[in-house]
C-alpha cells in the first residue's frame, strides 16, 4: 500500500469522525421538541448557530478533500476499507469531548475492527490502477450499483425493525462506495482542466450518488438502532468499493491462499462494527440518561 494514500485517507477518517462528534455534541445542546416539519426547521435554525455544529460541517469539507487527495494517489480498494477507522476515532474522540471512558467490551469492538482491517488489507493487497474508467465499464458497473440499490430499497419498504436498517444501511453503503467511485473518477479528471470538468458527467454523478447515500442512511437510522446498520453499512461500503476497484479501474486484490485471511478479517470488520455500534460514544446518544450509561455492561 502507498504510504501516502494510507495516510490520507486515515486523515479523512479522523476529519469525518470530529465532524460527527462534533455536530451530535451541537445536537446534545439543542435537544427538539415537538414534531413535523415546523419544528424540524426551528431546530436546524437553532442549531445552526452552534459553533460545534458549524465546525463540524467545515470538518465535513476537509474530509473530502482528504479523501479525494488519497483517492488521486491511491486505490479505491485501499482509500474505502480504510475510511471505516471513521469508527475508531469517532469513539475516541467522543470519549474525550463527553468525558467518558469506554467500557471493555467497546475496546474489544476497536480491537477487532483494528485487527480486521489490517489483516485484510494486508491479505488483500490492493493494486494500483488507472486513474479513470471507461464510459462503457461506468455503465454496466453503475447500473449494477443502482439496481442494487433500487431493490434493497424496495425490499426495505416491505420490513420493519431491524431488518428495514440493515437493508437501507446496505443500500447506503453501495451508494457511498458509489460516490467514492466517482469521485475517483472526478480526480483522474483534473488534469483536463477545471473548465473542461465542469461540462462532463462526473461531477453531478457524485453530487447525486452523494445525496442519495445521505438520504439512505437517514432511514436507515430511523429505522433501527445503528447496531442493526452498521455491520452492513461498513462491510457493504469496503467490499463494494474492492469490486469497483477492479470492474471499473483495474485494481487488483491478492486471491487463492490469500482469501481465507481476507475472509476472516471481513468477519473481524463486521464483529467490530457492532461492538463500537453499540457504544454511545459512536452511536451518538448523548442524551441517554446517566444511570443508564453508567450501568455495568451499557456499551458505553
Amino acid at each position: 500500500m502507498n504510504a501516502l494514500t494510507t495516510v490520507l485517507a486515515l486523515l479523512a477518517a479522523l476529519a469525518n469522525a470530529a465532524a460527527s462528534v462534533l455536530q451530535r455534541r451541537a445536537a446534545a445542546e439543542e435537544p427538539g421538541n415537538g414534531h413535523g416539519p415546523g419544528s424540524a426547521l426551528r431546530w436546524l435554525g437553532h442549531v445552526l448557530r452552534r459553533p460545534y455544529w458549524l465546525i463540524g460541517a467545515a470538518m465535513l469539507g476537509v474530509t473530502t478533500v482528504l479523501q479525494a487527495a488519497a483517492l488521486a494517489v491511491g486505490s479505491l480498494a485501499v482509500v474505502q476499507p480504510l475510511m471505516a477507522t471513521e469508527l475508531l476515532f469517532s469513539l475516541v474522540l467522543g470519549s474525550v469531548v463527553f468525558r467518558r471512558r469506554p467500557g471493555r467490551r467497546t475496546w474489544r469492538g476497536f480491537v477487532a475492527l483494528a485487527a480486521g482491517l489490517a489483516l485484510f488489507l494486508g491479505a488483500a493487497a490492493p493494486s494500483p490502477g488507472r486513474a479513470t474508467a471507461p464510459v462503457g465499464s461506468w455503465l454496466m458497473a453503475g447500473g449494477a450499483v443502482f439496481g442494487a440499490v433500487l431493490a434493497l430499497s424496495l425490499v426495505a419498504r416491505l420490513t420493519r425493525g431491524a431488518s428495514r436498517a440493515a437493508l437501507l444501511g446496505l443500500a447506503s453503503a453501495l451508494s457511498f462506495a458509489g460516490t467514492a467511485a466517482l469521485l475517483k473518477e472526478v480526480v483522474g479528471r483534473f488534469p483536463d482542466g477545471l473548465a473542461a470538468l465542469l461540462t462532463q458527467w462526473p461531477p453531478y454523478a457524485t453530487a447525486v450518488a452523494g445525496v442519495t447515500a445521505f438520504l439512505l442512511l437517514q432511514g436507515a437510522l430511523r429505522a433501527g438502532t445503528l447496531t442493526a446498520s452498521q455491520p452492513a453499512l461498513t462491510l457493504g461500503d469496503a467490499l463494494t468499493s474492492v469490486a469497483l476497484g477492479w470492474a471499473l479501474f483495474q485494481e487488483r486484490i491478492a486471491l487463492g491462499i490469500w482469501v481465507l485471511p481476507e475472509v476472516i478479517g471481513a468477519a473481524l470488520i463486521g464483529a467490530g462494527s457492532v461492538g463500537l455500534a453499540r457504544a454511545w460514544s459512536v452511536s451518538g446518544a448523548w442524551d441517554a440518561a446517566p444511570q443508564a450509561r453508567d450501568r455495568p455492561g451499557a456499551g458505553a
